[in-house]
């Protein structure tokens, strides 16, 4: 797989890497696991070897930190919640992203750094520049090639999310938020996705195909290398 021009630079010095890092980002019910999961699914059946993450979490010690920040019974504050995001975020780069994308592997992430923006940053009010500043010490700079913002409203998204639960299941930390919270974060999202050219905008509306097909056609015109192979296989 040959390495494209737009190569994230690591902060450790490292000027290339030979695989593709894509995340998928949105508000709570925006499909961001099932469409990274099936955008797996599609790459492995073509032969183009890749893995799909999600965050926090990704390692035995992130999944923990997962289960703290997501719990509803967890009580903590802003800061504590970014830290422990943060911390997470840095096991999950050093353990699972470089080595993946130094194997040529396709990492597609469930949630990454702009999450951390819209939720923490803007949302939660503690500052885009001093999120942005912690971001780049967990990660070592590392960014993605492409994420793509799965945007649906808010109200929407979050009754996907209740109509999807399991008997016995509930809304987690975050999902309890409620309306007002998801705005802000929604409307985090698209004020950051303008200053960023990495960010590929998604109408999440529609069937399960159709936002599939969105996104494959997006990720072909911008990556046709890695994403020709699966241009023609059925979704």
């Amino acid at each position: 797989m040959k390495r494209r021009s737009n190569a994230s630079v690591l902060m450790t010095g490292c000027t290339s890497r030979p695989g593709l890092f894509l995340v998928f980002e949105g508000v709570e019910g925006a499909g961001k696991s099932t469409h990274a999961r099936r955008l797996g699914e599609r790459l492995r059946d073509a032969g183009v070897p890749s893995r799909v993450v999600r965050e926090p979490g990704g390692t035995p010690a992130g999944e923990r930190v997962r289960e703290i920040v997501l719990d509803p019974e967890s009580e903590i504050s802003a800061e504590m919640e970014l830290l422990l995001i943060l911390a997470a975020r840095a096991e999950f780069v050093r353990r699972v992203v470089r080595p993946a994308l130094e194997r040529g592997e396709v990492v597609i992430a469930d949630r990454y750094e702009l999450s951390t923006l819209a939720y923490q940053g803007i949302a939660r009010g503690l500052g885009v520049e001093t999120v942005r500043r912690l971001n780049r010490f967990a990660t070592g700079g590392l960014r993605p090639d492409a994420v793509l913002l799965l945007e649906v409203d808010p109200e929407e998204g979050l009754a996907r999310k209740q109509n999807g639960l399991d008997p016995g299941d509930r809304l987690d930390r975050m999902e309890r938020e409620g309306g007002d919270f998801l705005a802000k974060v929604a409307e985090a999202y698209v004020d950051l996705a303008r200053q960023d050219a990495t960010v590929i905008r998604l109408d999440a509306r529609g069937s399960r195909e159709e936002v599939e097909a969105r996104l494959v056609a997006e990720l072909g015109a911008r990556f046709p290398e890695t994403f020709a192979p699966i241009a023609g296989l059925r979704s």
